[in-house]
């Protein structure tokens, strides 16, 4: 067991290197060209593995007070201080463990794309072209707005928004500001000096309260006009789990059972002669349930034949742990079936919300074509076996895909996030990666494999596993309406 955890693995290998991800300038590049603004990229740095630069600032002289966080300490009075109730003997562990962790929620969550992007004056007004993010009903600053023009009796800029008011601070007795504490502020002044530092005060605060929404500022000089956007989010609280210090802390294997329980046995035998330890969760809907038994083994009985994916989600609901492997009732263990491969490359690539390997050397793997078509009649949805979209960098045989195999690790959050639709009873698979299209980043790789048990003569489970032609017309119909689609084509 040692071994197999320590063991560098021997596939699909990557540099173990930093690398700066200049990929990132391509993706952001398109949305900076407008204005002028691609000359303001001038330090992108990678942090290990991350495709997300740790700072984007732009080297702009006078542009005014960058936005305030507007954040204020915790009270200590009443509070509970957190780390008192760690364990000193294990603090020192905990939070390197736990700041890693968070550095990854915020590389997934995308944290570090939010950073600020200022307009160079093309026109003669200048604003955040990316716009900005703050918390509903919290004053904030405006950053960079400025205007930059020649030679004026009178500077006149206008200001709008729709759901909030603007103000400027601090306004001094002569300063010009008409609308103060309304939606649309007009601000004046014979000193364009006088002008760019009342712009620098304009602060913005949502009156309407929503968890995720929008407003757009107008911003505009003589016959000159711009927009750009307020984001207004409320902060969530981030959601870690504690990796602790082997693999068994890191994943909980979990898979759903129904009248095959020789099968089952082989399978926890399997486990258990790589994986002593780690646990095992079972989901079961058999008609006459049978005891499973064994060392960390939690067995959850369900109704009768209440199906395929109303199991998936029983069992991944009782999951603890940072990941989950799911493998089928009839898969067994081989000497190659490290769960280590999966977690080292889940963790060199944050991004990564499912990984999927290969069974009995099926790589099965496909990528979807969709169209969200017409309005009224729906999209077209159509499943491309063997589809995939490019190399997972610096990972040999492993590619991007949209579904995978039933052997893959799966990141516990994002994978609740999507769920398991409990209408598909008999047959489900590839309707789990269509309800997280566009949510989930998936992968596969050749290297991950497990075995597969011999077929045997099943009887009734054969005739409960077995779609009828009822069923099949069905779950077409629930297509039609949950996923809004005219076409789809497995």
């Amino acid at each position: 067991m040692t071994e197999r955890s320590s063991s560098i693995m021997n596939c699909c290998r990557h540099p173990m290197i930093k690398y700066f991800l200049l990929l990132l300038g391509s993706a952001l590049g398109i949305g900076f060209i407008q204005m002028g603004a691609l000359n303001i990229m001038k330090s992108v740095i990678a942090n290990g593995f991350s495709p997300y630069p740790d700072f984007i600032k732009p080297n702009y002289p006078n542009i005014g007070p960058f936005l305030s966080t507007n954040r204020s300490s915790c009270s200590s009075k009443g509070a509970a201080l957190t780390r008192q109730h760690v364990p000193k003997q294990t603090l020192n562990d905990t939070l390197k463990r736990r700041a890693e962790e968070y550095r990854q929620h915020q590389l997934r969550m995308g944290t570090n794309l939010n950073s600020l992007i200022i307009a160079p004056a093309n026109s003669p007004l200048q604003f955040p072209i990316t716009g900005f993010t703050i918390p509903p009903f919290t004053k904030s600053v405006i950053p960079g707005l400025a205007l930059q023009a020649q030679k004026r009796q009178v500077y006149k800029v206008s200001l709008s928004v729709k759901s909030g008011v603007l103000s400027v601070d601090d306004v001094l007795d002569g300063e010009q500001v008409d609308g103060q504490g309304q939606s649309e502020l007009n601000i004046s002044s014979s000193s364009l000096t006088q002008l760019n530092d009342l712009l620098s005060r304009v602060t913005y605060t949502s009156t309407i309260y929503r968890v995720r929404t929008s407003d757009l500022v107008h911003f505009s000089f003589e016959d000159h006009k711009a927009m750009f956007p307020i984001m207004i989010r409320r902060p969530s609280v981030p959601v870690l789990y504690d990796p602790g210090n082997d693999i068994n802390s890191q994943v909980t294997i979990i898979t759903k059972t129904f009248l095959r329980y020789k099968e089952l046995n082989v399978l926890i035998q399997s486990i258990r002669k790589f994986y002593p330890n780690i646990k095992i969760i079972v989901a079961d809907d058999s008609l006459k349930p049978e005891p499973v038994s064994g060392n960390n083994i939690e067995h959850y009985i369900m109704p009768p034949a209440q199906g395929w994916f109303a199991g998936r989600n029983l069992a991944l609901s009782q999951v603890t742990t940072k990941y989950f492997l799911w493998v089928d009732d009839d898969f067994v263990f081989l000497s190659k079936s490290r769960i280590e491969s999966f977690v080292e490359i889940m963790e060199a690539v944050p991004e990564l919300d499912i990984l999927g390997g290969e069974v009995s050397g099926d790589q099965f793997y496909f990528s979807f074509e969709y169209d969200e078509g017409d309005e009224m009649e729906g999209g077209c949805l159509t499943r491309l076996k063997g589809g995939f979209h490019q190399p997972l960098p610096h990972f040999e045989g492993c590619i991007l895909v949209d579904g995978v195999v039933n052997y893959f690790l799966g990141r516990t959050d994002a994978v609740r996030k999507v769920g398991f639709d409990p209408f598909l009873k008999r047959i489900g698979h590839s309707e789990f990666f269509m309800d997280g299209l566009g949510q989930l980043l998936v992968a596969s790789c050749k290297c991950l494999s497990i075995g597969h048990q011999k077929h045997r003569s099943r009887g009734k489970y054969s005739y409960f596993r077995s779609q009828k032609k009822a069923d099949a017309r069905r779950k077409v119909t629930h297509h039609f309406f949950k996923n809004y689609l005219n076409y789809i084509k497995f």
